[in-house]
């Protein structure tokens, strides 16, 4: 699976972004999908996962209210969608794929992935 993430730039707080990841390869919709993100410095960290069909979702807390996770099989893409962005929201953004042996379970640990995205930048000005 190769992923493509889009959307990022520089915002200021309290904006919203979207952020999507296109993915190639028929399998897609077997994957559970996921967002982490990396500030300089800071280990890599989840920030959102959606498991195969989308019925189930995950949050970092932080987030939670904030951001909406959701994907579109049909279409092989997964998005982000950033509302009252902070500047401690500031990060480079992955999209990650994972194929899990629990259809319902969303992977927070970011060894466990298989697939990534080269990411895009998130910058938040105060």
């Amino acid at each position: 699976v190769n992923l493509v993430e889009s959307g990022g730039g520089l915002v200021q707080a309290g904006a919203s972004l979207r952020l999507s990841c296109t993915a190639s390869g028929r399998a897609f919709r077997s994957y559970g999908m996921a967002w982490f993100r990396q500030a300089p410095g800071k280990e890599r960290e989840f920030v959102a996962g959606i498991n195969w069909d989308g019925q189930r979702t995950d949050y970092l807390d932080s987030v939670k209210g904030r951001f909406t996770i959701s994907r579109d099989n049909a279409n092989y893409t997964v998005s982000l969608q950033m509302n009252n962005l902070q500047p401690e929201d500031a990060a480079v953004y992955y999209c990650a794929a994972d194929l899990p042996a629990d259809a319902e379970y969303i992977e927070r640990t970011a060894s466990k992935y298989d697939y990534w995205g080269q990411g895009t930048q998130v910058t938040v000005s105060s």
